[in-house]
C-alpha cells in the first residue's frame, strides 16, 4: 500500500494555526528573533532568518500584522489619495510608491478622492482606517484635513502638488523651470503664435506650469500666449483644442499642462482637423506619462522624475514617522524635456541620453 505524503506539523495538530511560539520551538530561537526575522530592517543574523523561514513554512505560519499593530500602534499602511487614474502619469506612480513603500515594509492603501473637489470626503475614512501616514497626489488638501491629520498624528505628505502649510512636506518637479524650458523649446524651433491649456484653477502645479511659460515669453519679447482650459479632462480638454484651433488667428504651439490633456489635443488637431502635428502645430505636454512615447502620439513632453520624486517621498514619511516633531521638507526635482514628433524640434540643443532625444537650452547671456 502506498505511503501518504508526510504532513507538515500544522495538519498534524488538526489545522491549528501556528503560532510564533511554535516557529520558535521548531527553529531552536526565541519568540523574539521570530519576531525580528519577519521585521524589515531588524537586526537578525542570516542564518537565523533562514531557519526562522522555513520553520515557518514547514507550520504555514504568517505573522499577525493586527495583533503586532496592537503592540507597536502601527498599521504598516501608508494612505495614497488620489483623484483620478485616466491619467496615466498617476497609475505609474502608484506602482512605483508601492514597490518603493513595499521594500520599507508597508503597504499602500488607496482612497479615491473627486477630480477639482476637496478630499474632506475621505477623511473619516483615511482616520478610521489607522493609516500610519498619507501621501496625496493629484489631491488637494484642506485646512480642515491637515488640521485633523496633525491631531490624528499622521503625518502627510503631498506629491506632484505643494501648499502653503508649514507643517505639510511635499515633493514636486520644478514647474516653473519646465515651463520655461518648453517656452524656450517652442521659440528656438520658430513658432511664433503660442497658446497654453490651463488644468483645474486651483491646482498649484497648473498654476506654476502656466506663469513659467507667459514669463518666459513676455521676457523674450513675444505676446502673452492665448489660454484655453482642460481641466485636467479628456473631453474638455479635447473640446477647448476644437474651439482654439477654430479660432481667426490659429496658434501654431499648445502647451498643455499634462500629458493627458495633450494627448486629447493631437487626437483633435491630427484626428479632426487633418493638421501636421510636429509641423503645421506643435504640442508639448508635461508628465511624460507611457501612452505619450507610443509612435501614434510621439508626445514631446517635459519628463517628470518618478522614481527620484517617490523615493524623496517615502523617504520624507518614514523620517516623519521616527520623528514627528521632524519640520515639514519641500523638494523640488530637476526634469528634462523629451523630444518626439509632436513638436517641431530647435536645430540645435538636442542631445541623446539614456536612448531618448532631450532638449537643453543654451545658457542665456553672460
Amino acid at each position: 500500500m502506498p505511503q501518504r505524503p508526510a504532513q507538515p506539523p500544522a495538519a498534524e495538530a488538526g489545522r491549528r494555526i501556528a503560532t510564533a511560539h511554535d516557529v520558535a520551538r521548531l527553529a531552536g530561537v526565541s519568540q523574539s528573533a521570530v519576531s525580528r526575522s519577519f521585521t524589515e530592517g531588524a537586526s537578525v543574523s542570516a542564518e537565523t532568518r533562514r531557519k526562522v523561514l522555513e520553520a515557518a513554512r514547514q507550520l504555514g505560519y504568517r505573522p499577525n500584522l493586527v495583533a503586532r499593530s496592537l503592540i507597536t500602534r502601527r498599521s504598516s499602511i501608508i494612505g495614497v489619495a488620489m483623484a483620478y487614474l485616466e491619467n496615466q502619469f498617476y497609475p505609474s506612480v502608484l506602482e512605483a510608491l508601492s514597490d518603493a513603500f513595499g521594500r520599507r515594509g508597508y503597504q499602500i492603501m488607496l482612497f479615491r478622492t473627486r477630480q477639482g473637489e476637496s478630499s474632506d470626503p475621505i477623511l473619516e475614512e483615511v482616520l478610521r482606517h489607522k493609516v500610519d501616514a498619507l501621501v496625496m497626489a493629484s489631491a488637494s488638501l484642506s485646512s480642515r484635513f491637515d488640521v485633523e491629520c496633525q491631531q490624528a498624528g499622521v503625518p502627510v505628505v503631498l506629491l506632484n502638488r505643494r501648499t502653503e502649510s508649514a507643517s505639510i512636506s511635499s515633493v514636486t518637479t520644478d514647474n516653473r523651470r519646465g515651463a520655461e524650458t518648453i517656452a524656450a523649446f517652442l521659440a528656438a524651433g520658430g513658432h511664433r503664435r503660442f497658446a497654453f491649456m490651463a488644468g483645474l484653477e486651483n491646482s498649484s502645479t497648473s498654476q506654476e506650469r502656466q506663469e513659467g511659460y507667459a514669463a518666459w515669453l513676455r521676457a523674450h519679447g513675444f505676446k502673452e500666449p492665448a489660454r484655453i482650459a482642460g481641466h485636467y479632462d479628456f473631453e474638455r480638454a479635447a473640446a477647448a483644442t476644437r474651439a482654439l484651433l477654430a479660432g481667426p488667428e490659429r496658434p501654431d504651439a499648445l502647451f498643455c499642462a499634462n500629458d493627458h490633456m495633450a494627448l486629447a489635443a493631437i487626437n483633435v488637431a491630427r484626428g479632426e482637423l487633418g493638421l501636421d502635428v510636429g509641423r503645421e502645430i506643435s504640442i508639448v505636454g508635461f508628465d511624460n506619462a507611457g501612452p505619450g512615447a507610443w509612435p501614434l502620439f510621439g508626445l514631446t513632453t517635459y519628463a517628470q522624475p518618478i522614481q527620484a520624486m517617490v523615493d524623496q517621498v517615502v523617504a520624507i514619511t518614514c523620517e516623519r514617522l521616527a520623528d514627528p516633531a521632524a519640520e515639514a521638507v519641500r523638494k523640488v526635482m530637476p526634469g528634462s524635456l523629451a523630444v518626439r514628433s509632436s513638436a517641431r524640434p530647435p536645430p540645435t540643443g538636442i542631445v541623446l541620453r539614456q536612448g531618448q532625444q532631450i532638449w537643453e537650452p543654451p545658457p542665456e547671456g553672460p
